[in-house]
């Protein structure tokens, strides 16, 4: 029956292609052959990026997939990512939703919403107010705070020799940095609900990733045979619980002072849109839900991609020691040793920009940019549906050798050299794209670049990295997901390269 079944979907795709080239419409693009119902869904293995990334070594950088009833197309080329992202930016503005996404995030994400009122309201507020530089520079004092406490931490580690895990800590550093701008309190002030708000995190960022049966077959989608509907609904029920603490106490604060800001001048994040929910002034809806999945938006963009990014970055200085000689050479040389780097230092830190930006190349957080066509389109000669799902696969792209020479190699002195000097990793470039580009690029870039460049400039300056056993070789396999995080946890040791003192009394 399923070879009757395949032979009648052949014939067809055989016909419906004839009648397509009779009428002058293009081509579709090339693909290995679907199964009856399940499509590709059995080529997939589990780190998505990699297998789309294997298939376009078979089938080209335009590819087309079908994964159970939905269709894709992976663009795996700047070239394409260009197309589709500059070209026909209007026509790849929406973002496909999933069961998990609309119950964990109250179907009302601004990151998933469609490109419509809602969406270009709330981009709005977040370039010019919200994430805007004049914003970022008030919030500022509060990165420095946070990553000195960090490197008072590290710095005990150091002189006690013990090991500590270096993944945990990072993501309470990022964690404090974004619960501090956001919310006005630090993550770590209460360690049960600090885990419980990382753990939050971690398993939205993973399910997010996920690709449901219920959603892609349609003969499944009343069934829920992964368990994806009933995961989503605790998390949901644990984020709504710690949400709904935290804004009730706000807002009774905000009514024993008379307004915003908990009786001072500055406003965090929160206060500015409970201002903007209470006046009714608000040019869309704007409700409680909304605020709520905001504040998960912020958090799962602002904490674990940050987090993975620094990771990534020490991992990868561990196992190419010269790297890391020749980045604390430059700090020392432009720092030097009596105070710590500052987010103001960057622009004179060529080799510490190239290293970040060769980070980004070989380890980008988010893998994956998705898209969904709204309607019809012609890429590169080939005919898109609307409602094709869009995958650009910037892991692939970091990796192509018509690109970068020594693709797999951690070589940030291809970042200085004059052909590859220019590109940085703002949207501008279309070999780099760790923050997307254009209407639907991340709207937190800004807020991003300035902490990495602070986190793994000083990680470099104050400390020399060791692993536990001395074996000197991080294992870099990737954990599944949205984000690509390493597989394990990573444990080091650190021997502090600066005095004690200039850690604690800037």
């Amino acid at each position: 029956m399923a070879l009757y079944a395949a032979l009648f979907l052949l014939s067809a795709a055989v016909v419906r292609s004839v009648l397509d080239r009779k009428r002058g419409r293009p081509p579709y693009p090339p693909g290995p052959f679907p199964l009856p119902i399940i499509g590709h869904l059995h080529l997939l293995g589990p780190r998505l990026h990699q297998t789309f990334h294997d298939l376009s070594q078979r089938y080209g950088p335009l590819m087309q997939l079908r994964l159970g009833s939905i269709r894709c197309v992976i663009a795996a080329s700047p070239e394409l990512a260009k197309e589709c992202l500059k070209t026909h930016e209007l026509v790849f503005s929406s973002r496909k939703h999933s069961t998990a996404i609309d119950i964990v995030t109250y179907d009302s994400s601004f990151a998933f919403s469609p490109y419509g009122p809602y969406w270009k309201f709330i981009k709005k507020l977040c370039t010019y107010e919200l994430l805007g530089a004049r914003n970022l520079a008030h919030f500022q004092p509060i990165r420095t705070l946070e990553v000195k406490s960090f490197l008072q931490i590290l710095m005990r580690k150091g002189e006690s020799g013990e090991s500590f895990n270096v993944t945990e800590e990072l993501v309470k550093l990022t964690s404090n940095v974004i619960s501090h701008m956001m919310l006005s309190i630090r993550c770590s002030e209460t360690e049960s609900e600090a885990e419980a708000a990382r753990t939050v995190i971690r398993e939205v960022t993973q399910i997010f990733g996920e690709f449901d049966v219920s959603d892609i077959i349609w003969l499944c989608k009343n069934f829920d045979f992964q368990g994806i509907r009933k995961r989503s609904e605790d998390i949901q029920r644990r984020y709504d619980a710690l949400l709904e603490k935290i804004i009730t106490d706000r807002e009774k604060q905000r009514r024993t002072h008379g307004g915003g800001g908990g009786g001072g001048e500055a406003k965090d994040f929160l206060d500015m849109f409970l201002d903007i929910m209470e006046s009714g002034k608000a040019e869309v809806k704007f409700t409680r839900e909304h605020l709520k999945a905001l504040i998960l938006d912020f958090f799962t963009a602002g904490t674990d991609t940050t987090a993975i990014v620094c990771e990534w970055a020490i991992a990868e200085v561990i196992n190419n020691p010269n790297v890391l000689k020749k980045a604390q050479e430059e700090i020392a040389n432009i720092v030097g040793f009596d105070r710590i780097l500052q987010e103001s230092d960057a622009p004179n830190l060529p080799y510490l920009q190239a290293l970040i930006k060769e980070t980004f190349r070989l380890h980008p957080p988010i893998p994956m940019l998705a898209r969904k066509s709204i309607s019809d389109c012609v890429i590169d000669g080939y005919m898109i549906p609307a409602n094709t799902l869009l995958f650009v696969n910037l892991w692939s792209m970091g990796r192509n050798p018509k690109i970068w020479d020594y693709p797999t190699a951690f070589q940030p002195e291809r970042f200085l050299e004059k052909e590859k000097a220019a590109i940085d990793v703002k949207g501008q470039h279309f070999e780099l794209l760790p923050f997307g580009t254009g209407r639907r690029g991340c709207p937190g870039m800004l807020l991003a670049i300035q902490e990495v460049v602070i986190i793994i400039g000083t990680m470099i300056q104050c400390f020399d990295w060791k692993l536990p056993d001395g074996s000197g070789h991080v294992d870099m396999a990737e954990r599944p997901g949205l984000t690509a995080p390493r597989e394990t946890d990573l444990f080091c040791r650190v021997v502090p390269r600066v005095d004690p003192l200039v850690v604690s009394t800037q």
